[in-house]
């Protein structure tokens, strides 16, 4: 989606992928920064948490979510970080007219995208949210971030919490692959609730296929991707 806006504002720039093994990743974002034409770095699955690292300097979203998805070169060399998924994820819903406002949210996945949707949701007004995740220790580092900023609103479960939510998201990584198991069962949910996933592809994924035949509301991964388009435009300085 960069390329073609790079394109169409007239920017001399180009986006190109970069793989990344978690055991060289220190080595590579080192070896990109230093790169004299390099104006900046989108990092996704799964480093967006120990990229936060290689930046001199956090955003407010950053350091309540622990992790980034975009880093920038400011004039003076310096790299500044910024996480653009969770108003991405938020403004994705408001689009939709799902807006999160006074809704209980249940949200499997503290990593880089859950922790910064869980930051986002509850900015937005969200009533409450419970947030579940399968290590422990991730999990209650960020209930306690959350907890500081919006205290009574947000709870960490060692299961799913889907009995009376009016939104439930997945923000893991399950649903890539065909042969993963679902990250909740759509089956405990409300009637009628909306069913979130920021996997975009398959862009129907087993997740929401099985949400739709039970009657809740598919909320798709590119919806979150596609509103972040206008906000990276902002964060890189596209318009000159």
């Amino acid at each position: 989606m960069l390329n073609p806006l790079f394109a169409r504002l007239g920017v001399d720039a180009v986006l190109v992928p970069v793989h990344a093994t978690p055991e060289r990743l220190a080595e590579v974002v080192r070896g990109l920064q230093a790169i004299g034409n390099l104006d900046g770095l989108l990092i996704t699955v799964p480093h967006k948490i120990k990229a936060r690292a290689f930046a001199d300097d956090l955003s407010p979203s950053v350091e309540i979510s622990g992790s980034t998805n975009a880093m920038r070169r400011e004039p003076d060399g310096r790299w500044f970080a910024e996480n653009f998924d969770g108003t991405g994820f938020v403004e994705g819903l408001r689009s939709q007219g799902r807006s999160p406002h006074r809704k209980r949210v249940s949200l499997v996945g503290a990593g880089g995208a859950g922790g910064a949707i869980a930051a986002a949701v509850l900015q937005a007004g969200a009533e409450h949210l419970s947030v579940c995740d399968h290590d422990g220790r991730r999990l209650d580092a960020l209930v306690s971030r959350l907890a500081q900023r919006w205290p009574g609103r947000v709870t960490g479960t060692a299961t799913p919490e889907l009995e009376a939510v009016d939104i439930a998201v997945n923000a893991t990584a399950l649903g890539l692959r065909a042969d993963d198991p679902l990250p909740f069962a759509p089956a405990a949910l409300p009637r009628g609730t909306v069913v979130a996933d920021v996997i975009m592809k398959p862009r129907e994924t087993p997740l929401l296929r099985v949400a739709a035949a039970l009657g809740h509301h598919p909320h798709h991964g590119s919806h979150m991707l596609t509103q972040q388009l206008g906000l990276y435009q902002e964060f890189f300085r596209l318009n000159g």
